[in-house]
């Protein structure tokens, strides 16, 4: 069988599809992606985007995500049967720039056009997704996989070393693999969602409205010129009503939102529109031999939260750079493992998290409750993996597992989100150049941050590191502001940074005296904090076959 031309078939191209196959052409390793619709899907669907998920944007070179997305309005709720605000709130705790955190405003783009976006960039490197071919059945064998595929009623057997399913809540590929996804279907949560276009006389297109009681029956508006300087994102929820019969109407979907908004309204179209269940579920374990599940394939929860997308895109990241590895030949299968190991308990939170504010938000019939800073998901993090590494923290034995984590700048260990840092100066090879650390970041290497004293001390540790493959690691030694104004080039051709307003030596919490040496994972997680070259061969050890 010949495996070479798709070693990767991608089934499903949502966000999250989309996502690993981008991560994975970025890292050389071409893949074969295909939908079953045979067009692509419209509609706002999970808009919500926080910090976490635009950074890996910014690292993936997407600019346009944060680009294009627009903050998330204030909710405006109304007394009862009229026009007359009752508060404003926010859908999300407040967090305040600093530099750390470049991407700390949570912001809203519709799922068509991050769809867009995401294949334009599949586009420029050669890649197209293949509509309406469908997965029928695969097997798999230590090799490799056979899937069966069909498109127009012809099948086709296609041999592809990995597969990843990416195909949605009823997902072919998870019940195929034999993947349990227990949990909870909640009657007491449906909803009817889509995006429509209307004017209604007095809304204003600021705010996100919402009238009547979510425990009950209500009606959310969100603006969203993505559809028309008319369109908004709609939420019908109504214990009374059969909802599945309001979708089949378009006359009584507009007759309902007339019935909730006490204004005048004009209807102009209605764009699409879908039922929404509360499913709470999750599978046991994210892959089986060569077939692995991201995004809503492995679990699924109610929206509130707006979690959902973020942790299938975040899934993609924590995949991508791991089977880029393996399939390249420079690290072993078994890292494979640890992609499981490290999503299973973050998504096991979460599904807790955004549970909870379903069941408060039902209790009180309020959308607006106080969110909790861990929405935010810097504070996600997988200190307990066995492939990080931490020289300055104690292992405690039996420690619980804070997937989620509490965000907090002055704390930081191995596991954790890496931090950015401006203004570092780039020096040496008779140039200079502002720099931030986020610039360093890529999908397709680890980066060894050597925080020195001076570059003479960082010499010893790049020394040892200068057999690492340069295609996989890149090493950067960082300078605080008081080492000698023009430091000479690296021996091994290094990046050299000063960092001129102390902000990395701040962010990573280095003393200007001290030796401390930092691995950043493709994905942006600190996978090691070490004092010098045998702390970071140990961690590579971990990683790769070989360090050569």
């Amino acid at each position: 069988m010949s495996y070479t031309n798709h070693p990767v078939l991608i089934v499903g191209a949502g966000p999250a599809g989309l996502v690993v196959a981008l991560t994975l052409l970025q890292n050389g390793i071409p893949v074969r992606i295909i939908d079953k619709d045979p067009n692509p899907r419209i509609g706002q669907r999970g808009s919500g985007i926080w910090p976490r998920s635009l950074e890996l944007f910014n690292f993936l070179n997407v600019p346009e995500v944060n680009n294009l997305a627009k903050p998330i309005p204030l909710v405006r709720l109304y007394k009862p049967g009229t026009l007359e605000p009752l508060k404003d709130s926010s859908l999300a705790s407040h967090m305040e720039l600093t530099p750390t955190v470049p991407f700390h405003i949570p912001k809203m783009i519709g799922q068509q056009l991050l769809d867009v976006v995401l294949r334009r960039h599949l586009g420029k490197l050669s890649c197209s997704v293949e509509m309406g071919s469908e997965l029928r059945s695969f097997k798999q064998s230590e090799e490799g996989v056979t899937a069966v595929l069909e498109k127009n009623g012809i099948l086709e057997t296609f041999d592809t070393k990995w597969m990843i399913g990416a195909d949605g809540a009823k997902s072919v590929v998870r019940k195929q693999l034999g993947l349990t996804f227990l949990g909870e279907t909640r009657d007491d949560y449906c909803v009817v969602t889509g995006d429509i276009r209307l004017k209604g006389v007095g809304l204003d297109r600021i705010h996100f409205h919402v009238f009547g009681n979510f425990g009950e029956r209500s009606l959310s508006l969100r603006p969203t010129d993505e559809i028309g300087e008319d369109g908004w994102q709609f939420f019908i929820s109504d214990r009374e009503l059969e909802l599945t019969k309001i979708i089949q109407s378009e006359e009584l979907i507009f007759e309902t939102i007339a019935s909730l908004v006490p204004t005048e309204i004009t209807f102009n179209k209605l764009v699409w529109v879908s039922e929404f269940r509360a499913n709470i579920r999750m599978v046991n374990k994210f892959s089986e031999g060569r077939v692995f599940v991201v995004g809503d394939a492995a679990h699924v929860h109610s929206p509130t939260g707006g979690q959902g997308l973020n942790s299938g895109v975040q899934d993609a990241f924590n995949l991508g750079w791991k089977l880029a590895l393996v399939e390249k030949g420079l690290a072993d299968k078994s890292l494979l493992e640890t992609y499981s190991a490290e999503r299973l308990p973050v998504i096991s939170e979460m599904l807790e998290m955004t549970t909870s504010i379903l069941n408060q938000a039902i209790i009180t019939g309020d959308v607006t409750i106080q969110r909790s800073p861990k929405l935010s998901m810097l504070g996600i993090n997988c200190r307990f993996s066995s492939i990080v590494l931490d020289e300055f923290v104690t292992p405690v034995e039996g420690k619980p597992i804070n997937a989620y984590g509490v965000f907090d700048e002055g704390h930081l260990e191995a596991g954790d989100r890496a931090p950015d840092a401006p203004n570092v100066l780039q020096v040496g090879r008779g140039e200079s150049d502002m720099k931030t650390l986020f610039c360093l970041y890529k999908p397709w290497y680890h980066t060894v941050l050597v925080f020195v004293p001076s570059l003479a001390d960082a010499i010893p540790i790049l020394g040892a590191l200068e057999a690492c493959d340069k295609g996989v690691v890149r090493k950067a030694v960082v300078l605080p502001s008081s080492a000698p104004a023009a430091p000479v080039a690296s021996p091994c051709d290094d990046v050299v940074l000063v960092d001129q307003e102390g902000y990395a030596y701040s962010a990573y919490l280095v003393e200007v005296n001290q030796t401390k040496v930092f691995v950043i994972r493709p994905d942006g997680v600190i996978g090691a904090i070490v004092h010098g070259a045998e702390g970071v061969r140990k961690y590579f050890s971990k990683i790769f076959l070989d360090l050569s």
